[in-house]
């Protein structure tokens, strides 16, 4: 699928937005991709899952696991093209020493969900910033002996930066401006910071 392609997805579900936000990872940004508007429409969803899906179609991929909430639907969708179970990891509520407070959790997995010693992984997830949250995705395989062998995302926001130490496919990348609070643009313009994920 084209990145034009991709984003004209985007933007024809809402998904992207414009204005001063916290992102996960702790910063600020002006722009902010709320995949989860794109998840509405199952169309839209089963092609952008197919085409994260394709890079892998020849690894064996016997899992896919997503970070709750927003990789559960991406999940489910890659792991049915690629013939594989579905499951998605939890925050633990700790945190890395020294993360900011805004920042991502550790993750686990939880319900039951396991994996078999040397299991075939493939981690997905909506938007990548800094690789925080599904690098804590990968740890949680990994502690079950699960063997990752590539991550998919929608949305690279990095630009290609992040380095996950495995094969990583984006249908889309985009090099976003996102600050440190308090280097922040928008902060000394006095432009309200939204939370993007809460309710306007």
């Amino acid at each position: 699928m084209h990145p034009d392609e991709v984003m004209e997805i985007l933007e024809a579900s809402g998904a992207v937005r414009r204005g001063h936000f916290r992102l996960t990872s702790g910063l600020h940004s002006d722009l902010f991709l709320l995949c989860a508007q794109v998840m509405q429409y199952p169309s839209h969803t089963a092609r952008l899952a197919e085409a994260m899906a394709r890079p892998f179609s020849d690894q064996r991929i016997e899992v896919v696991v997503g970070p709750a909430v927003g990789g559960i639907i991406l999940a489910y969708e890659v792991a049915r093209i690629l013939s594989a179970r579905a499951i998605f990891a939890e925050k633990t509520g700790t945190k890395k020493a020294g993360a900011e407070q805004a920042g991502p959790s550790a993750m686990t997995l939880r319900r039951g969900f396991s994996l078999q010693p040397g299991e075939r992984a493939l981690v997905v997830e909506d938007a990548l910033t800094t690789g925080g949250s599904i690098g804590y995705v990968m740890a949680a395989v990994r502690a079950q002996g699960g063997h990752v062998i590539g991550a998919a995302v929608l949305v690279d926001r990095s630009g290609g930066k992040t380095d996950l130490g495995v094969p990583l496919h984006a249908l889309l990348r985009l090099e976003v401006r996102a600050w440190e609070p308090s280097q922040c643009p928008l902060c000394r313009e006095h432009v309200p910071l939204l939370e993007p994920k809460e309710p306007a």
